[in-house]
């Protein structure tokens, strides 16, 4: 009679499994959050106190060079490290919806392109580190730091265009619409990098700041079912 009175109990972890699924999503994609403000903070900061480096003439990836080019180098590697981290929150929160392969996979290769840019340095020119000449003469480091720049910004650009249709899914169209026109100012900052090297550095500053808003709200806005 004991074994006939004895009604079974779904498991806990059952229920608590989406939440918790979310929870890690979350967290994850805090990295993608903070990578691009703390990348630029640290860029900046030293820009203004380093001798002789101008935001008009010097782009940040420079500041890696001269004795205290470890803080930029260290950011370099902090920031992909980040990036690749959002990469896998934004993986786990877009799972199964629109977006959700190539999306992350992106943002991951924009991740590593920061580690590559610590690995193979910039080059030395426009008066900076001090004593630098003006002229920037092109080596093998500085052709893959640059090239690396170029698939990253690229990637992230593309991720931006992938990540647009998630956010349509969440009912976010504004944010869809920008997520789409994003890319184009960060690439005309690229474009216009020959004539000003400030541009440049608004056009990449632009990106990281939409990645940073678009990775917060993707992972706290749940598809629409």
């Amino acid at each position: 009679m004991t074994d006939m009175l004895t009604v079974p109990t779904a498991p806990r972890h059952v229920h608590s499994a989406a939440p918790a699924s979310r929870s890690a999503a979350r967290w994850a994609a805090v990295g993608g959050v903070v990578a691009g403000p703390l990348f630029l903070a640290v860029g900046l900061a030293q820009g203004f106190t380093r001798d002789g480096f101008d935001f008009t003439r010097n782009a940040i990836s420079q500041l890696a060079l001269g004795e205290a080019g470890w803080i930029q180098a260290a950011s370099f590697v902090l920031a992909g490290a980040l990036l690749i981290a959002g990469a896998t929150g934004l993986r786990r929160a877009l799972r199964g919806g629109p977006g959700g392969t190539w999306g992350p996979v992106l943002v991951g290769v924009f991740g590593v392109s920061f580690w590559v840019a610590a690995a193979f340095p910039a080059d030395a020119g426009a008066g900076f580190p001090v004593g630098a000449p003006d002229a920037t003469v092109m080596s093998g480091h500085g052709a893959v730091h640059m090239f690396g720049g170029m698939i990253g910004y690229l990637a992230l650009c593309a991720a931006f265009v992938v990540l647009a249709r998630p956010l349509a899914a969440r009912g976010l169209r504004g944010w869809a619409v920008a997520s789409r026109v994003v890319p184009a100012a960060v690439l005309a900052g690229f474009m216009a990098s020959a004539a000003s090297v400030l541009a440049f550095t608004l056009g990449a500053g632009l990106g990281l700041l939409w990645l940073s808003t678009v990775t917060a709200r993707l992972a706290g806005t749940p598809a629409n079912r």
